[in-house]
């Protein structure tokens, strides 16, 4: 009798819900992706259960993947590869204000389509506090761009 009464009151708890898996309840992750269709507080608690015992949350926010926004560590891998590999092109374009690797760096930064002429400009007027010397590293070049 206690089996049909669980098994009976899990059934109410899974059909009580009339809406999705509520992101804001959960949070980004694994558990989130697998359940995000399934309806009930019961599938929320495995949502937040999976996430929380798979560590995966981490992985997400750092990566920006498992419907987690962010992934800081993505995008500065990305733009920290970028400016390594076309170190010399980039001092070019910045040299001049203009140029497609400087339009790269702007997307990889994040820079917004209104407010780029004036990123460039600033770039190109301060090349030798971002280009102090010609053994500067892409690491430098970066920091120096984003104390800017």
């Amino acid at each position: 009798m206690k089996r049909f009464l669980l098994a009976v009151g899990g059934l109410f708890l899974l059909s009580s819900s009339a809406e999705a898996l509520n992101k804001a309840n959960t949070g980004c992750g694994l558990g989130y992706v697998i359940l995000k269709n399934q309806d009930g507080p019961i599938f929320e608690i495995l949502a937040v259960t999976t996430n929380g015992t798979s560590y995966n949350q981490i992985f997400g926010i750092s990566s920006g993947t498992l419907e987690c926004s962010g992934g800081l560590f993505a995008k500065d891998e990305k733009l920290n590869n970028f400016v390594a590999k076309n170190l010399d092109e980039l001092a070019q374009d910045i040299a001049v204000g203009e140029g497609a690797y400087l339009e790269t760096l702007a997307e990889l930064m994040g820079v917004p389509e209104s407010e780029k002429a004036s990123f460039y400009r600033k770039l190109s007027a301060n090349f030798d506090r971002i280009f102090p010397s010609e053994k500067v590293t892409s690491a430098e070049v970066i920091r120096a761009i984003r104390s800017l």
